[in-house]
């Protein structure tokens, strides 16, 4: 059996445009060819190479594609293609085309999820973001792409304080930020084939908010409450899927009333955070075989 490990020049060792925080791509790539302990070849190769090539593969697994959020349209389609050409992609096509606009999210809220409240211009400007301000009844929201990733592109503003002339020009979404972000930290569960491999605490760095490594943000390994656990337990059981993705990240903070809310079901190409989770590679590694079978 061979995996493809698709990644992208942001990512792939030795690409000269490779971020600081493609050390996650190593990580987990390290975590998978562990977990399969020799019992299929894994490749790491980016996912704009040339279809005759990907199509040698047996399973597709969308492992750090990050530059999709600038081609989501033709990432989509290569992903048709591979699936079209045979190739067992993981997670499926029709998994990534849902999840890769937000509006997802209003979704989950309609099937019953606890959801931060949310409003979804079409491209934003200062004077959107004001009256956001009054709607929410905050002094602080949060600006963010449909289509985006890593908190890139993310805004944070203050009420009277956005800029004159900001301009969003794609679809967007703002939220009020929640103080939880800054003192507990966004809680992240993980799960292979509908199990929970692990759970883990994200925390900015003094001053920021954003949790992501690139911004200095780090994690801790979480032992969750089981209202926690329950509660990205019952997002997961959201997802209008037939069968559990091969993978999800359920991102939440919690509300000022003590629930948690989702803030992400991560379901194209999230970090999975193999340090928190020792069987991460073994869990992720029997899933993707049980894919062939």
């Amino acid at each position: 059996m061979r995996i493809a490990f698709l990644a992208c020049p942001e990512t792939l060792p030795g690409s000269p445009a490779r971020r600081a925080d493609a050390f996650e791509h190593d990580l987990q790539f390290t975590a998978l060819v562990r977990g399969l302990a020799g019992r299929a070849e894994v490749q790491a190769i980016d996912w704009r190479a040339p279809l005759a090539e990907l199509r040698t593969f047996d399973v597709a697994l969308l492992g750090t594609p990050w530059d999709y959020i600038e081609s989501k349209d033709e990432f989509l389609a290569r992903l048709g293609e591979l699936e079209s050409a045979g190739v067992i992609v993981a997670n499926p096509h029709e998994v990534v085309r849902w999840n890769a606009d937000k509006l997802y999210l209003r979704e989950l809220a309609q099937r019953g999820a606890a959801t931060i409240p949310t409003l979804w211009p079409e491209a934003p400007d200062a004077a959107v973001v004001e009256a956001a301000f009054a709607h929410f009844g905050c002094d602080q929201v949060v600006v963010k792409r449909r289509v985006g990733a890593g908190g890139i592109g993310q805004e944070c503003f203050a009420k009277g304080a956005t800029p004159a002339g900001w301009r969003m020009d794609q679809p967007a979404l703002i939220q009020p930020f929640l103080p939880s972000i800054q003192t507990e930290g966004e809680l992240s569960f993980i799960f292979i084939a509908g199990a929970l491999s692990h759970a883990l605490v994200k925390r900015a760095a003094p001053g920021d908010y954003r949790i992501q490594s690139l911004y200095g943000g780090r994690e801790s390994a979480l032992d969750p409450a089981p209202a926690d656990r329950q509660a990205a337990e019952a997002v997961l059981a959201m997802l209008p899927f037939e069968q559990a993705p091969v993978y999800a990240r359920i991102d939440m903070v919690r509300l000022p009333g003590g629930a948690l809310a989702v803030i992400e079901a991560e379901l194209i190409e999230p970090y999975l955070y193999p340090e928190q989770g020792p069987n991460l590679g073994a869990m992720l590694a029997e899933a993707l075989l049980g894919l062939a079978r």
